[in-house]
């Protein structure tokens, strides 16, 4: 993907300390005044409502159930994880190939950063990504400092993909700058790999502000947005859905540029993969339909989804 930003959220040295931060305000105010964000709660909840009931049956098939699959982030974050038990989960992968070799594997392992060279280690199946949550998750309340020596160690240690949350305080104070500034330093970190920026939209107030926070995220380098860390309730909601996948749409169309998009926390059921199947379908396109620009974070609906696919109860992971 392409990182030609249309908007660097740099500082600017040619001015003095005061101007520069009211141009760096200047510079966001114009970024957002492009794209609708005055948004009615209401009026978003009536609309995922009426594209869930007219499109998502036709969705309940076989083959995306398959795809669905395909698109997880199978995660494991628990403060219980140890060397051992993330070595058997990722082993579970492995032996997925061979146990069901006629289906596609999960996306990627997504687990704490020291986790990542274990799982580099004993990860065997192909066109399995590793990715880390990084950069202080889930509360990202630590130093920049921090943030960019654990991303980087991440990535030193065998991650492909970086999952941060924004600064949801400065977010939402106002402080535009400092996010997104944030965000563009740790995706200067992580260059080619792919940065995944969680909004935690629970804790944004409302479909103004996700669409707001998804547009900064996108200027700043996102190359994924991500609803949530699964930490905080409410986690995932169709509703955040659909305002990040429209800001997505909108960004493409102003940019060129195809930002992923990933639900996660609060998706227990193969019904609630369905549900964001069908507003990612309905809103961005089957363009979006890959898990290059999709993808799903959770374990638990693995097993499910297997179950549906296979016609019986099954528990693989």
């Amino acid at each position: 993907m392409e990182h030609n930003h249309d908007c660097s959220c740099g500082h600017d040295h040619d001015h003095d300390h005061h101007h520069g931060h009211e141009d760096a305000h200047d510079k966001y105010a114009e970024a957002l005044s492009k794209y609708n964000t005055h948004l009615h709660d209401e009026d978003v909840k009536a609309k995922v409502a009426h594209l869930i009931e007219e499109r998502m049956a036709e969705n309940n098939t076989l083959d995306v159930k398959k795809f669905l699959f395909h698109c997880i982030d199978l995660t494991t974050l628990k403060c219980t994880d140890s060397d051992e038990s993330v070595m058997k989960f990722t082993e579970r992968v492995n032996d997925f190939v061979d146990k069901f070799p006629d289906l596609d594997n999960v996306a990627a392992i997504c687990v704490y950063p020291n986790m990542a060279a274990i799982v580099n280690d004993t990860l065997e199946a192909d066109n399995v990504n590793i990715a880390c949550v990084s950069g202080g998750f889930p509360s990202s309340q630590t130093f920049i400092e921090v943030k960019v020596a654990e991303t980087a160690m991440a990535i030193h240690e065998g991650a492909d993909e970086i999952d941060i949350v924004i600064s949801v305080g400065k977010f939402l104070s106002g402080d535009y700058e400092g996010m997104c500034d944030e965000i563009e330093e740790l995706k200067a970190v992580c260059g080619e790999k792919h940065l995944k920026v969680i909004l935690e939209t629970g804790a944004l107030g409302g479909a103004s502000n996700i669409k707001k926070a998804s547009i900064l995220s996108m200027y700043s380098g996102a190359d994924f947005i991500k609803t949530s860390t699964g930490k905080e309730n409410p986690a995932a909601t169709p509703e955040a859905a659909y305002v990040m996948c429209e800001a997505i749409k909108e960004y493409y169309m102003a940019t060129g540029r195809k930002i992923g998009f990933k639900p996660a926390g609060g998706i227990n059921t193969v019904n609630d993969a369905l549900t964001y199947y069908t507003i990612v379908k309905e809103v961005l396109g089957k363009e979006w339909l890959t898990n290059e620009l999709f993808r799903l974070g959770t374990s638990r609906l693995a097993n499910l989804l297997l179950s549906d696919i296979l016609g019986e109860e099954t528990k693989f992971f």
